[in-house]
C-alpha cells in the first residue's frame, strides 16, 4: 500500500508561486482540486492526513459512493499517487502544508507568522511544493 503522508514535515510554497499572500482558490460549480484541498484542510486543521485529503478529493470528483469508498481507497492507494507537494495550494495559491508527528495536516498562509515559524524550524523536515514551470537554462 502506497502513501502520500509525511511526518514532521513542512511543505513550503513553490519557488515560482505567483502570489505573495495566500489566496483561497476560487469557487466553481464543479470544484477544482485546489478548491477541494483547501475546503477539506481549512475546515479541520490537523484532523486529516494527506492520504485522507488526496483520496477524498479523488472520490468526490469521481463520484465514488460513500458505501464504495473503503474498497475504492484500497484500490486507489494500491499504486503511487501524487502527494500534496503537487497540490495547487502550494504551487499557485500561496499555502504551506504542515504535517505533524501523526501525519495530520494544516495550512499556513505564506505571509503568516505561523508559516515563518515553521519555515525556520530546524526540528522538522522541509520540502518545497513542486514548481509549476520548468527551469530554463
Amino acid at each position: 500500500m502506497h502513501t502520500t503522508n509525511y511526518v514532521d514535515t513542512f511543505i513550503e510554497v513553490a519557488d515560482d508561486c505567483p502570489v505573495d499572500n495566500a489566496v483561497e482558490p476560487p469557487a466553481r460549480a464543479d470544484p477544482t482540486i485546489a478548491e477541494l484541498h483547501y475546503a477539506l484542510v481549512s475546515a479541520a486543521p490537523y484532523a486529516l492526513t494527506s492520504d485522507d485529503v488526496v483520496f477524498e478529493t479523488y472520490a468526490r470528483r469521481a463520484g465514488v459512493p460513500e458505501s464504495d469508498r473503503p474498497a475504492a481507497r484500497e484500490a486507489f492507494f494500491a499504486k503511487g499517487q501524487p502527494c500534496l507537494r503537487s497540490s495547487p495550494l502550494g504551487k499557485r495559491y500561496g499555502w504551506g502544508v504542515h504535517h505533524d508527528a501523526q501525519g495530520r495536516i494544516a495550512l499556513y498562509a505564506r505571509e503568516s507568522d505561523g508559516y515563518a515559524r515553521l519555515a525556520a524550524d530546524g526540528q522538522i523536515a522541509h520540502v518545497r511544493a513542486m514548481r509549476s514551470s520548468r527551469s530554463r537554462s
